[in-house]
């Protein structure tokens, strides 16, 4: 198994995806990962409509053909009538994770009260974590920034490689029984 964590990033946004706009959810993942991450990474990125079955299609590349062990998408999570983010993700779920959805809403709404409005999920498919983030460049820092401790640990759990955070920027958080020595 290769020790280096393969991210998809997941960007879902009609406009964005027809060249109306220029992306902005993909450039702020990999400028947190890049500022967080201690442990060899790499990421595979997509950039997709609003359609749940596009979606839906894409995480399952991603988590079984492209071998993911973390797919991470932005945008699609809100109430309007186009947002299907929830939906395709746990249409591909084999196990739904509550508690990441609920601290991404509790996270967000220590800087905004429509954060109630957001439907993001976290899930499981196969040996893949799949979390929904917001579209927005600050609130996606905001969120993984919230949320992120408990990440490496879970892709422990459902046998992805060891993920190591820089602790001055995120410390990752182990039961110490999963915690591996530091080579000296």
């Amino acid at each position: 198994m290769s020790d280096t964590l393969l991210v998809g990033l997941v960007s879902i946004s009609d406009r964005a995806s027809s060249g109306v706009y220029e992306d902005k959810g993909i450039p702020a993942l990999e400028e947190w990962f890049s500022a967080t991450l201690a442990s060899p990474w790499r990421m595979e990125m997509r950039l997709i409509p609003d359609e749940q079955s596009v979606i839906e299609q894409t995480l399952i590349e991603l988590c079984e053909s492209v071998g993911c062990h973390l797919v991470l998408t932005t945008g699609g999570t809100g109430p309007a009538p186009r947002d299907v983010t929830p939906e395709a993700t746990l249409a591909v779920a084999h196990k739904v994770m509550p508690g990441f959805g609920e601290q991404m809403r509790a996270v967000s709404l220590k800087y905004v009260p429509t954060a109630i409005l957001s439907r993001q999920v976290g899930v499981i498919r196969g040996k893949t974590l799949i979390l929904n983030l917001p579209g927005q460049p600050k609130a996606i820092k905001e969120t993984l920034d919230g949320v992120f401790a408990a990440v490496p640990y879970c892709i422990d759990l459902i046998g992805g490689p060891y993920i190591e955070t820089r602790e001055d920027v995120l410390k990752a958080f182990r039961p110490k029984s999963a915690i591996k020595p530091r080579p000296s």
